[in-house]
């Protein structure tokens, strides 16, 4: 009988949180940090995320954590429920990873726990991946999203060469969510306001990017936030009436509106699936 291969677990890194703040009524900054940090790669894109990984309630898990340990042996309702978010910063020297949440109340999972979230509660986390840094080669950059893509905004404008133009248009609640974004580069920001109107209900930032005058010269943009923004409006408005070449453009969903994660992911799957069928050859 052959030996069977040996699985390397997959250890998440689990952090422990150091400090809390509140940036504004609906953004709230969690720094973590501890031993754990340690096996952090870092890597260089502005857009890099993280995979969180919440436990219900009541349940722990055997260190160290192994997701594929967790999957096999414990039933599905007691498996953690994974969510998606960008690292605003990592400071290796301080030992500090920082993440920003957004917080509609009791609403979803992760929100809920960063407004909970004291020193010394640990959180699991895979990855980072990422995809996306401003070019250095670019003319100018163009920066668009919701509050859900303000952590990666941050950190791009963190990334533009100094001088360099950059557009940056943000829909929030309201003028106290607007934040301060230090950038090298010359940024002008649009901080357009929906009201009471809920969060990925409106068409603001299509709105406001159609009536923009673009510069001229070559423009490396990123455009993120709901889904059904984000791919079925401003992408058609970016690739085919101001015909942005596709390699200039980092754009994808962060959420959608009525929909978890899972079937988000759902969701963009049958999205791809139809853009895929749509470029087919007849």
């Amino acid at each position: 009988m052959s030996e069977q291969p040996v699985r390397k677990p997959r250890n998440a890194k689990v952090l422990e949180v150091q400090r809390t703040e509140r940036l504004s009524p609906h953004m709230i900054r969690v720094v973590l940090g501890g031993p754990g940090l340690a096996a952090f790669t870092d890597n260089d894109y502005t857009d890099h995320y993280v995979k969180l990984q919440f436990a219900p309630e009541g349940v722990t898990y055997p260190k160290p954590f192994d997701l594929d340990w967790i999957r096999e042996n414990l039933p599905r309702e007691q498996w953690p429920v994974s969510r998606t978010y960008t690292v605003r910063s990592y400071d290796p020297d301080a030992g500090e990873l920082t993440i920003d949440f957004v917080h509609h109340g009791d609403e979803g999972i992760a929100g809920p726990w960063a407004a909970a979230a004291k020193p010394g509660d640990e959180l699991a986390f895979m990855g980072p991946g990422g995809a996306y840094a401003p070019s250095p080669a670019a003319d100018w950059h163009l920066l668009v999203g919701d509050e859900s893509a303000l952590p990666a905004i941050g950190g791009a404008l963190e990334r533009i060469p100094v001088g360099t133009p950059v557009k940056v248009v943000v829909e929030v609640s309201g003028p106290d969510d607007e934040q301060e974004l230090p950038t090298p580069g010359d940024a002008e920001f649009v901080w357009l306001h929906r009201g009471d109107a809920a969060p990925g209900t409106t068409d603001l930032l299509l709105e406001h990017v159609a009536a923009m005058e673009f510069p001229s010269g070559k423009v490396h943009a990123f455009v993120h936030g709901e889904g059904a923004m984000v791919m079925k409006k401003l992408r058609p408005h970016l690739f085919k009436e101001r015909g942005i070449p596709r390699d200039q453009v980092s754009i994808s969903g962060y959420w959608r509106h009525g929909r978890t994660e899972e079937t988000f992911r759902e969701w963009k799957s049958e999205l791809a699936e139809a853009d895929r069928a749509a470029a087919a050859p007849a």
